[in-house]
């Protein structure tokens, strides 16, 4: 209850529960020595934690081994983790003293993250004790943030993109709502490149769901347990379908309700947009309630290692890898696609407009310059630690209205991203190969200045820059790459094709359309103007 993130599903780790059970266990007097997860150590959702353990603990000794590969893509998870797991690991010695709680000293250590698993074996060998180390004391901040190297203290004097404690109209942030992408808990069935494919994959479930249901009630109904099926060719299970069965109410999805989704970045598919099949929706129903909504929003990573990232859409978004997506709407409706009304704060458009002394700014600049800070390479850098901690902070851009001309522009590539000229690649086609634009998984030579499309056709000069526009761990051309491939999901066996047999080219022109963008994106990006940062 005292952790101010939005995103808490974290704390159902079953870890959370081991400390705070062996808290309880040792009274007000002994130690807890765990080997666990890292992630209470410096992840957004686990700022309660720290703040109990800091309180209810006298000295605690943490010594983070890392080896997170899902956070750092340097990374192996066979050769950098001493258990060859995914997720990083650390040892706690935690101790109460009695009549000493509260007082809190915190002791941190660490090896290198580039550090193999041999390496950090021998290191604990030579280590031998906790007094084998020299801990490193930590002071956290007033947020129960614990590391807080790299972290700039102005930060906090920044206007705050959004407020999680209150998302009202009258909050003291840019924007009043905001959102998580939507989860649906089965990816396979709800999202795919084909409309059709989609509706069909809803009505399997239907199927297989009226099914289980008939089965399920009958046998409650003769006072006997029923088995539901866990073949996911068949059906995809999630905790809130689950319920639904068990209340005995059908399951009734209207074709309507599949639209267009940015599933990844400049990667659209179709997806079901349910309230009960999506897992989490989120406030998503309140920013694009109608598939046929007129919004802009704002898309940026949230907390956590992953590179900071920023992007714009006209449509649902996924939640997105990489630690997720908050989503910043220009417009706020109501749930049944009404009352539509601007979604920059009035509080926000005072505090522009007296900084700036100019009453001519309007809500619309204000978004593209905020887009355009988010973009700005001084920006990132000075503040890479804080983000990677917390929602972004927007400072006042110099040139207000060279910020908010250059967003607009960025705003426009990314969005209308499939109607940039193409990239003039050169097309060498093999005259052995049957003539076909078809993808099945295209490939990049070593030096990324090729593309294999497929058997036919050889795409040469892209150029270096291009991989220079980067979201999260990929450039903007390595996304599609990525995406756009035939694949086969292993547990429902569903196909996702994205060729359009209507469109042969379609994925042909992205490519380049895409190169279009990122390096268009970068030249508007080294254009903006200093943001004259002390130091």
């Amino acid at each position: 209850k005292d952790s101010k993130a939005t995103l808490r599903n974290k704390l159902s780790d079953p870890y959370v529960k081991a400390f705070r059970w062996a808290s309880d266990r040792i009274r007000n007097g002994g130690i807890i020595a765990y080997v666990t997860n890292n992630s209470y150590i410096d992840q957004l959702a686990f700022d309660g934690m720290r703040h109990h353990l800091a309180r209810e603990f006298s000295k605690l000794y943490l010594l983070d081994l890392g080896g997170n590969v899902r956070q750092n893509p340097k990374l192996s998870g066979t050769t950098h983790n001493v258990f060859g797991i995914q997720v990083g690991v650390a040892i706690c010695l935690m101790v109460k003293h009695p009549g000493q709680q509260g007082k809190g000293e915190i002791f941190y250590a660490s090896t290198p993250p580039d550090w193999k698993r041999g390496q950090k074996y021998n290191q604990l060998d030579e280590w031998e004790s906790a007094k084998g180390l020299s801990w490193k004391t930590l002071k956290p901040d007033s947020k129960s943030t614990w590391l807080l190297e790299g972290t700039e203290s102005d930060f906090d004097s920044l206007l705050p993109l959004g407020n999680k404690a209150d998302k009202g109209s009258d909050t003291q942030s840019i924007f009043s709502l905001f959102s998580l992408g939507i989860v649906t808990g089965r990816d396979s069935w709800l999202y795919s490149y084909q409309r059709s494919s989609v509706g069909s994959n809803v009505q399997a479930i239907e199927q297989a769901f009226r099914e289980q249901q008939a089965g399920y009630l009958s046998a409650k109904g003769r006072g006997k347990k029923f088995q539901l099926t866990q073949d996911e060719k068949r059906i995809k299970w999630t905790d809130r379908l689950i319920e639904h069965l068990e209340s005995g109410s059908p399951l009734d999805v209207g074709q309507d309700q599949i639209r267009v989704a940015l599933y990844r970045p400049f990667t659209k598919c179709f997806v079901l947009f349910d309230h009960l099949l999506n897992q989490r929706r989120y406030q998503m129903h309140r920013i694009f309630p109608l598939s046929t909504t007129n919004n802009r929003t704002i898309i940026v990573k949230s907390s956590g290692e992953w590179p900071f990232f920023v992007l714009a859409s006209d449509c649902t978004s996924d939640y997105q890898p990489q630690g997720g997506s908050q989503v910043f709407p220009f417009f706020a409706y109501e749930k049944d696609g009404t009352k539509r009304r601007e979604n920059i704060t009035n509080w926000a458009l005072a505090k522009f407009r007296t900084h700036y002394a100019d009453d001519t700014i309007t809500k619309w600049d204000i978004f593209h310059a905020t887009y355009a800070v988010l973009h700005h390479p001084e920006y990132r850098t000075r503040y890479a630690a804080n983000l990677k901690r917390e929602l972004p902070r927007i400072p006042f851009p110099p040139d207000f209205h060279a910020f908010a001309a250059a967003g607009s522009r960025l705003m426009e590539l990314h969005i209308d991203y499939e109607k940039q000229p193409e990239y003039p690649l050169e097309q060498i086609e093999d005259p052995k190969a049957e003539v076909s634009f078809r993808v099945d998984r295209m490939k990049l030579s070593k030096d990324k200045s090729e593309l294999r499309y497929n058997d036919f056709l050889l795409l040469r000069g892209i150029p270096a820059a291009a991989y220079d526009y980067r979201l999260g761990n990929r450039s903007a051309l390595e996304w599609v790459i990525d995406q756009y491939r035939i694949s086969t999901d292993s547990r429902s066996g569903i196909v996702n094709d994205p060729n359009r047999p209507d469109d042969p080219k379609y994925i042909l022109r992205l490519i380049g359309q895409v190169i279009t963008v990122s390096l268009e994106t970068q030249q508007l990006i080294a254009t903006l103007p200093s943001l004259n940062f002390p130091g």
